[in-house]
């Protein structure tokens, strides 16, 4: 199957997509779209995300959108190595730290929401970095308590939940959050940056 990724180097959404192709040895082609030069929203990528966001990953039976259904689809045509659990109460263990971070903490801080708080809404970038911050120390405070891994957020191999940590822990310092609150998410995250598939994914090699 020929795969095609539209992505931004810097979007946690796609981060956690190039991981998960990497972790499953897949070969992708890769189109960048530039968020801040609004490429996102000019009319050539509209007809093929009405959403206007990135990732998009082309397979051979269409376009699919939205980061973790895109994973979850991985998952099912490439089931390994897996990155769900085989225990349904499990999965939903490690589901429900990915969404916390995918569902939860990610969209109050992408660039969009950034975007507005500053153009329309006119606040400053104090005020704004403070959102930011508030956000991901809400949401780290939780996940905190909730992961459960020595190594890994869940078991002994990386999952769906570490998928989605890394690009948050990635932007959480590009805004200068400090994390040291956090020492169980900072030392899964330090394992997990060491691994290829992981370090291949990231924003400085997309």
């Amino acid at each position: 199957m020929e795969l095609k990724l539209f992505d931004y180097p810097r979007s946690s959404a796609a981060y956690r997509v190039r991981i998960a192709l990497e972790i499953k040895g897949l070969s992708y082609e890769k189109t960048k779209i530039n968020l801040l030069e609004a490429e996102h929203r000019e009319s050539g990528y509209l007809e093929l995300n009405p959403q206007g966001r990135v990732p998009s990953l082309q397979v051979d039976s269409g376009l699919l959108v939205q980061s973790l259904a895109i994973i979850e689809y991985l998952e099912e045509i490439y089931p390994e190595p897996a990155l769900l659990p085989s225990d349904s109460l499990q999965r939903a263990h490690v589901r429900s730290i990915a969404q916390t971070i995918a569902c939860d903490i990610h969209p109050l801080n992408n660039l969009q929401v950034l975007q507005y708080l500053k153009g329309s809404l006119g606040v400053s970038e104090e005020a704004k970095l403070r959102w930011y911050h508030h956000w991901i120390t809400e949401g780290f405070t939780a996940l905190e308590k909730i992961v459960e891994g020595t190594n890994y957020c869940f078991g002994e191999n990386p999952t769906l939940a570490d998928v989605c940590l890394v690009p948050q822990c990635y932007n959480a310092r590009r805004f200068e959050v400090d994390l040291t609150p956090f020492p169980k998410l900072c030392r899964i995250e330090e394992n997990l940056v060491k691994l290829s598939a992981f370090a291949n994914a990231h924003p400085d090699r997309s």
